[in-house]
């Protein structure tokens, strides 16, 4: 058989089979030592190259670095990573720095063959080619040798061994690419993390008065265990915020939490929300989805506004919290997470048991840790402290430095706060826009009056004439009216006059001014 019939036919049987099974080797992992293993393995069982090895480049070390050899027992394998050639150094560190394949016919007349493996046959050849990078330039080496000493073959695997190089280096900057980007997400994972723990830290929690004190040492208590926690208060005074600090102090911090109001969907939506649907389980369903509990495993779901689930589902969330377990709409695999579930709740939720609005057993069950907050009138003197810390945030909002004056939080601890903190905060907000020196003062303070309270019914008399109507004979100090129905006693009793009403009130005339055209009341001349 001639040279050329022996080089086709080891071209067109074995390189083939060889390469149609390195490129799913090299296609189907990101583990670069579980590539190069199985690389290795492909060129001794396909094409007869034994001991093969890649050593890459390290530029710190200045040196290549042994980074796999195959077909060498355990022992040997153990001192592979101390192997290093420096440029120049033997064979492989020659190929290092010249960019061009070596080939050896026989080892035993080859001097800069260093042998400092002591696993390769003297007998026989051995083929080393570079790997090479995107430039053109070596970045490290791939070497094995033939298992038969046949010089007229060495051509071929030579060229064989220089395309598989290529794919091997195409590999190794894939890999490396991707383990940057994975460290690079770790690490913006990570940064959130200390951010979100930070912001929902316990320094981040306002509230000198008692009864806040008593609820941070409760939230700090039951952050350490899984017990669940039924958080409650009226609306506005900040359960989330509650919620979050369980979390986010718990040993489940690095886990997911997972949020749903209760309130803001259907009961049949509910249901597939939480526990989630196979496909085909009701029109619309293209694919099968995961439930809020199935996100949550591991972690916290918080499920606000608790009262408002109807008595159906109560049944089947009273399972899961006794059990662990549920079924996903339309399917029959019972799930089972492992999931912390803290509640909150505006609602009597003893009133609702007793009226058998809701089911009892699932009230114990919830109600294992109560936690209470206070409404914002019963700790009027958290109001400075909660001012600069709202402030504070909006600063950062807006990119500007923000100051209140203390008459602007006298103002603020004169009110009732049916809205509790949030309306502090949007009362903060509207106040900041219209301060254009970032100085917050009173006559930029704008109360609103709740949406609860009746609107006053005009007299017939009067019931056409577009000015706001109130009788002189009310006060602007009685303290039931709203900042607005003040201004207009004041201006009612003084006879619409504005310096006058500006003195019953204790303010100046530029102060009343402003209240008069930021309210829209209309001046009635008499």
């Amino acid at each position: 058989m001639t040279v050329k019939t022996i080089e086709h036919e080891f071209s067109s049987r074995q390189q083939l089979i060889a390469l149609q099974r390195l490129s799913l080797v090299m296609s189907r992992t990101l583990d670069l030592e579980e590539a190069l293993s199985q690389m290795l393995a492909c060129l001794q069982e396909q094409v007869s190259m034994q001991l093969g090895m890649v050593a890459l480049y390290n530029p710190d070390q200045q040196a290549l670095m042994l980074e796999k050899l195959y077909g060498v027992s355990a022992e040997v394998s153990k001192d592979v990573s101390q192997i290093r050639y420096r440029l120049g150094e033997g064979i492989l560190g020659q190929v290092m720095r010249q960019g061009e394949a070596a080939v050896v016919v026989k080892l035993e007349n080859e001097p800069r063959f260093l042998d400092r493996l002591n696993v390769y046959d003297y007998q026989l050849p051995f083929i080393c080619v570079p790997i090479l990078g995107p430039d053109a330039k070596p970045f490290g080496v791939l070497a094995a040798q033939p298992m038969e000493n046949h010089p007229e073959e060495l051509s071929a695997r030579t060229r064989f061994l220089e395309v598989v190089a290529n794919l091997v280096g195409q590999t190794v900057r894939l890999v490396g690419q991707a383990k940057s980007q994975h460290e690079g997400l770790i690490e913006e994972r990570d940064q959130l993390r200390r951010k979100v723990r930070s912001q929902y830290g316990f320094a981040n929690m306002v509230g000198k008065t008692p009864a806040m004190r008593q609820v941070f040492s409760t939230v700090r208590q039951v952050a350490k265990w899984d017990t669940t926690v039924l958080i409650r208060g009226e609306s506005g005074t900040g359960k989330e915020l509650i919620a979050n600090a369980i979390h986010y102090n718990s040993p489940r911090s690095n886990q997911s939490f997972v949020r749903l109001n209760c309130a803001a969907l259907p009961e049949n939506l509910l249901e597939s929300e939480l526990f989630g649907h196979e496909k085909g389980a009701f029109t619309g369903a293209m694919r099968q989805r995961k439930g809020r509990f199935e996100q949550a495993d591991g972690g916290t779901i918080f499920l606000d506004e608790i009262g408002e689930i109807s008595a159906l589902f109560q049944a089947k969330l009273l399972r899961v919290l006794q059990e662990g377990e549920f079924e996903r709409v339309g399917g029959n695999e019972t799930l089972k997470v492992d999931v912390r579930v803290v509640t909150a709740t505006n609602k009597d939720l003893e009133e609702k048991v007793r009226d058998g609005e809701f089911r009892e057993d699932l009230y114990y069950r919830l109600n294992v840790m109560p936690i209470e907050l206070p409404p914002l009138r019963e700790r009027i003197e958290d109001i400075d402290a909660l001012a600069e810390f709202l402030l504070d945030k909006l600063s950062k909002k807006q990119h500007r430095k923000l100051h209140i004056s203390e008459g602007a939080v006298r103002l603020l601890m004169a009110h009732t706060w049916p809205g509790n903190v949030r309306e502090l905060e949007n009362c903060l907000e509207r106040a900041a826009v219209l301060s254009e020196s970032g100085l917050i003062d009173r006559d930029m303070i704008i109360l609103e009056k709740s949406p609860m309270q009746p609107k006053p019914q005009p007299s017939a008399s009067v019931a056409t004439n577009p000015i706001s109507h109130y009788s002189s004979a009310v006060s602007p100090q009685d303290e039931n009216l709203d900042e607005r129905q003040r201004v207009i006693a004041a201006l009612e009793a003084s006879g619409w006059v504005q310096a006058k009403a500006a003195r019953i009130l204790g303010m100046t005339p530029r102060q009343i001014a402003y209240r008069i055209q930021v309210m829209n009341i209309k001046m009635r001349h008499l």
